[in-house]
C-alpha cells in the first residue's frame, strides 16, 4: 500500500486528464515521474460463455475508479462490480467516460451500467434505475488544520468553498446561496489544489475520496468533517442502470445483498482506504465514525 500512496499524486494529476487507456503511461513518463506498476491480474472464474456487461466509469476518481500505469481500471468500484458480476454470473468490461457521458451512455443503452462514486439523488432515482446502496459515501468538509474550527455546514458561511462540478456537494452549496462563495472545478484534484494553495478556504466532497487524497499527501495537515448521517439517502453509493432494465437491476441488487452478508464490501473498503479506526485517527478528531 505504501507504494500505491506514493504514486497517488501521479495518478491524480496525470490520470485526471488522460483521454484514453494508452495515455496514462506516456504522460507520466513525459512528466519525469516515478511510475509504480500495478498490472491487472484479475481473472474471472466464470465460464467463457458468461455474458459480458459494458460498464461506464470515469477512471479518474480515486479511490472509486482510476487507471494504473498499464491503463487498467482499478479502485473500490472496479472491485465491487467485479464481485457483483462474479456472484451473479456476468463478466464486465470497462469504458472510460466523462462524468456526464457516463450517465448519458447508460440512458441511451450504449452501456449497461455505470459505477464510479455515484451517490443517491432523488432526481437520479426518477430518471435512472438505481441499485440498493453498497457503500457509505458521506459528504465531507475538508480544511487546513489550524485555520478554522468547523463542525458543520453552518461554520462555512462566509467562506470561499470549493467542490466538484455536478456533485451533490455543489447542489448543497448552491442551496446555501450567497452565504458561501462557490468555486466549482472539473476534477476533485483541482479542487484539492485550490485548498492547499490557499485559493479556497474549504473543500466539500465525498469522504472516501478525501481520505484517499490525505494518504497521498501527508505533508498537508488537514481535517475532514462528514456532515451526512449514515442513514441519509444522499450518503449512499449506488450502481446506475437504465430505468427499464428491471432484470439487471434485480440481479445487481441480489448480488449486493449477498456480498453485504459476506462482508465483501467491507473488505474492499479496507483494501483501498485501510481500517476505519486508523483512517479516523489520521484525519480529524472531529470526524464521525462511518
Amino acid at each position: 500500500m505504501k507504494l500505491l500512496y506514493r504514486a497517488l499524486p501521479i495518478i491524480l494529476s496525470v490520470g485526471l486528464f488522460g483521454c484514453g487507456n494508452s495515455s496514462t503511461q506516456d504522460n507520466a513518463n513525459a512528466a519525469g515521474a516515478t511510475v509504480t506498476e500495478h498490472k491487472d491480474n484479475f481473472v474471472s472464474k466464470l465460464p467463457a460463455t458468461a455474458p459480458t456487461l459494458k460498464v461506464a466509469m470515469t477512471g479518474d476518481l480515486p479511490p472509486f475508479s482510476f487507471q494504473d500505469d498499464y491503463g487498467n481500471m482499478q479502485g473500490t468500484d472496479v472491485d465491487s462490480i467485479r464481485a457483483i458480476g462474479e456472484e451473479q454470473g456476468f463478466k464486465v468490461e470497462f469504458y472510460k467516460e466523462s462524468w456526464q457521458d457516463m450517465f448519458d451512455s447508460v440512458e441511451s443503452g450504449k452501456r449497461d451500467l455505470a459505477i464510479s462514486g455515484i451517490s443517491y439523488k432523488d432526481d437520479r432515482a426518477i430518471r435512472y434505475g438505481l441499485s440498493t446502496p453498497y457503500f457509505f459515501n458521506p459528504a465531507t468538509i475538508m480544511y487546513l488544520e489550524g485555520k478554522f474550527d468547523i463542525k458543520d455546514l453552518n461554520d462555512i458561511k462566509g467562506l470561499k468553498t470549493g467542490t466538484l462540478e455536478g456533485s451533490k456537494e455543489e447542489d448543497t452549496l448552491k442551496e446555501m446561496g450567497s452565504s458561501v462563495e462557490l468555486v466549482s472545478r472539473s476534477t476533485a484534484f483541482l479542487a484539492y489544489q485550490d485548498l492547499v494553495q490557499g485559493n479556497t478556504d474549504v473543500f466539500l466532497y465525498d469522504m472516501p475520496v478525501l481520505q484517499y487524497i490525505i494518504k497521498g499527501y501527508p505533508e498537508h495537515k488537514v481535517k475532514i468533517v462528514p456532515y451526512e448521517a449514515a442513514d441519509a439517502p444522499s450518503a449512499q453509493q449506488v450502481v446506475l442502470m437504465a430505468k427499464e432494465n428491471t432484470k439487471l437491476i434485480k440481479s445487481v441488487n441480489e448480488g449486493i445483498t449477498k456480498l453485504k452478508a459476506k462482508g465483501t464490501f467491507k473488505e474492499i473498503e479496507e483494501k483501498w482506504l485501510g481500517a476505519t479506526e486508523p483512517a479516523t485517527k489520521s484525519t480529524s478528531n472531529n470526524q464521525q465514525s462511518s
